[in-house]
């Protein structure tokens, strides 16, 4: 038993370490890939603005819904975590924000 919780806890880590990393090497491939094909940095901005409004339309749709039904917001708002949009959308809002932040800082030395 204590074996198996030992691995559990292995792969809960390396998922955390696969997270991190990520959140810092896509930021980085994303800034010098529009660097070398400028028409990507198009493509990267309206993917941002999609995932704005998909990440942002989830948000609303689930607070509408909790106050039509008059249910307790703090318990069942927590169910838009398990809406796979409302994931991968806050997820690329995150990278591309850290990508901003790159582009900025680097681009203003």
């Amino acid at each position: 038993m204590l074996m198996m919780n030992y691995y559990s806890t292995l792969k809960d880590d390396g998922m955390k370490i696969l997270l991190i990393i990520g959140s810092i090497v896509f930021p980085i491939l994303m800034y010098f890939a529009q660097k070398r094909w400028k028409k990507l940095q198009i493509f990267i901005n309206w993917a941002a603005v999609i995932a704005a409004l998909i990440f942002g339309n989830i948000t609303s749709l689930s607070v509408y819904q909790i106050i039509k039904d008059k249910t307790v917001m703090m318990t069942n708002i927590h169910a838009v975590f398990l809406n796979p949009y409302f994931l991968i959308a806050g997820a690329y809002l995150g990278v591309y924000f850290l990508y901003l932040l790159l582009k900025v800082t680097l681009e203003n030395r």
